[in-house]
């Protein structure tokens, strides 16, 4: 099965991502009312970082799928998938916003690796970008010091996003 057949699925059969994207949100709400004041104590953290992750792994592929197509594909705005490429974004910002009434998202264990993990898809895709949008005219044109200083700031952010992705939480 590819992506592309996935997402043919899932766009065929939209009740499949409106139970996932509706029960996620319903539980952080019903979290927050029954746990309210109580978001940071040991069984409510570990449900709103399960929660945090099952909202922001799609959302997260949803924005780097997204700008994967934007730049890379130059697909038109026109012809964005609003299952797989819209609803996820909007739902783990929701849920996110949920949580955060309950809990501060600096004690929900995990939330820090996000930042991380961003910081390095990001990092990565402008890597991509760069080698997408250079040729060989272009470098030779580019003095070459730009591209060197510009690969240095693209290797650091990795390897800050890394250190946070690998940092113990405490």
């Amino acid at each position: 099965m590819t992506l592309q057949e996935l997402f043919n699925i899932l766009s065929d059969n939209p009740e499949i991502l409106g139970f996932y994207f509706l029960a996620v949100p319903l539980t952080a709400f019903l979290a927050g009312v029954f746990g309210k004041g109580e978001g940071h104590l040991s069984p409510w953290k570990q449900l709103y970082c399960v929660l945090i992750f099952l909202a922001a792994i799609p959302g997260i592929f949803a924005v780097t799928l997204n700008v994967y197509f934007f730049l890379f594909e130059r697909q038109p705005i026109l012809q964005t998938n609003i299952y797989t490429q819209v609803i996820p974004i909007v739902f783990m910002i929701f849920t996110i916003w949920l949580i955060k009434r309950n809990v501060p998202l600096e004690l929900v264990p995990g939330f820090d690796k996000l930042g991380g993990l961003l910081m390095i898809i990001f990092a990565v895709l402008s890597v991509m970008w760069l080698l997408d949008r250079l040729h060989i005219i272009a470098i030779t044109i580019m003095p070459f010091h730009y591209v060197l200083i510009f690969l240095v700031i693209v290797f650091i952010a990795i390897r800050i996003g890394l250190k946070r992705l690998m940092a113990k939480s405490e």
